[in-house]
């Protein structure tokens, strides 16, 4: 499919010199002869780029890329002057224009210069594109209260430059806290680095976090950046921050409070502006006391602490969780489309998931692939779920200690239950458990029960 260049310009001479080249070369053009116009044609239908001239009568070329721009801040537009001043081009750049072609026009030039808009503006979409695949990839899935608060306070959080220590299990998605975090923040453009300092060997960490200089130990066959040095301004996650040595962990105490360093075997001193985020699955406070953990590096790190919940808190989101990963394990394993039975997803509700949200991530896919049929049953569901569901057939709200908390456990999952075998059809749910249909409105929403449909 060609694509579609507007030329806006008020000499008809000049915009069917350019109209006639552009068709020439294979590309769809269309026409206006002021800023109004092209505005509204922009409104109607967007080109691929634009052309427009500065000097026009009425709404001249800046006042019109500035509107262009507010509408589709994407869009590339190669401005036209007769009359150009380096002013008048570093206002047209700022404001997002792509170049700046003078007149008399050099129609090699102005070929050129489109070809060269286009290809960029392909380049940025697919950019575009990638990044919103990544935060897909990312993303928090869930409706519960607990996971609603955690998102709220990420949102509060994340627009300052205050650093974040997040608490939780193993498996419950800290790092996708981190970059969420990240992705919020004011540093979303600049780089988010991950280290796992629990997968790094004492020796090496120092190298990993600093760098090193050429020749600065053995192996050392070239200069290496290290990770604090790729995160400037960006942020840093120092992941599973507690089995860091004390004697690496005083030396990023030093770093985080002069935020520079100098890389191993160097002199040079490098400065960095990072934002820190850390994150662990141990009680500090508890390591702090068996000297494992500096208190000072505790106190530097918890400036915004945040608690992940496990699975086991939140269950109200598993079934939204499979049949997230329902539909990203058939795309990738390219799969027929899967649905799974209410008395499989009962089991998968029961279960204690000690391994959270990776487990249950793991489960599912085993499920996706093993399954032959689009219905994944009880049969399907692996051994240790089962199992379980055998050898602690009580049902969760029981183990709760106020009768409130059991109350709500119970009426959570029976109008999950009962939903899904009325296939969310809410009326039918509201006369099969004698309720007002308004009321089962109400408690799905005070429950964070997610509606494939919409209550």
């Amino acid at each position: 499919m060609s694509k579609q260049i507007l030329v806006v310009d008020d000499e008809e001479r000049i915009r069917q010199s350019l109209t006639g080249v552009l068709k020439d070369e294979g590309y769809e053009v269309l026409e206006a002869k002021d800023g109004a116009q092209a505005v509204k044609q922009i409104e109607n239908d967007p080109p691929d780029l634009v052309l427009l001239d500065i000097w026009m009568p009425g709404m001249d070329g800046i006042e019109t890329l500035e509107r262009m721009k507010a509408q589709i801040p994407s869009l590339p537009v190669i401005m036209i002057s007769g009359h150009a001043n380096i002013e008048l081009a570093v206002k047209a750049t700022k404001l997002g224009a792509f170049d700046f072609i003078e007149k008399p026009l050099s129609l090699e030039k102005v070929l050129l210069t489109v070809s060269n808009a286009l290809v960029v503006s392909k380049l940025e979409q697919e950019n575009r594109a990638l990044r919103q695949e990544v935060q897909k990839k990312y993303e928090i899935v869930g409706n519960s209260m607990e996971i609603q608060q955690l998102k709220e306070q990420m949102k509060i959080v994340a627009p300052t430059n205050g650093w974040v220590l997040i608490n939780g299990e193993n498996g419950t998605g800290k790092e996708l806290v981190a970059r969420g975090i990240h992705q919020l923040s004011l540093r979303a453009d600049k780089s988010f680095v991950e280290v796992n300092c629990a997968a790094i060997p004492e020796e090496l960490i120092e190298s990993e976090l600093f760098g090193h200089e050429k020749g600065s130990f053995t192996g050392a066959l070239t200069k290496r950046r290290g990770k604090f040095d790729l995160a400037n301004e960006g942020t840093i996650l120092l992941d599973e921050i507690a089995d860091m040595s004390l004697k690496t962990q005083a030396k990023i105490l030093r770093i985080l409070q002069e935020q520079r360093f100098e890389r191993v075997g160097g002199t040079e001193m490098i400065f960095v502006d990072v934002r820190v985020i850390a994150a662990t699955n141990r009680d500090l406070k508890e390591e702090i006391q068996k000297g494992r953990f500096r208190e000072d590096l505790y106190y530097r790190l918890n400036v915004i602490p945040l608690v992940v919940p496990s699975l086991r808190e939140r269950k109200a989101d598993i079934p939204i969780l499979v049949d997230h990963f329902i539909v990203e394990f058939c795309r990738e394993n390219h799969k027929e489309a899967k649905k799974i039975s209410p008395t499989a997803m009962d089991l998968l509700i029961s279960y204690s998931w000690p391994g959270n949200v990776r487990e249950l991530k793991n489960v599912v896919e085993r499920m996706v692939i093993m399954t032959r049929g689009p219905m994944i049953e009880t049969k399907d569901v692996p051994d240790p779920v089962r199992e379980q569901r055998k050898a602690q057939p009580e049902l969760s709200f029981l183990d709760y200690s106020l009768l409130k908390d059991a109350r709500r456990e119970f009426e959570k999952k029976f109008i999950m239950k009962k939903l899904m075998e009325n296939e969310e059809n809410i009326s039918k749910t509201a006369e099969m458990i004698g309720i007002e249909r308004s009321n089962l409105h109400r408690k799905i929403k005070n429950y964070g029960i997610e509606m494939k449909k919409g209550p």
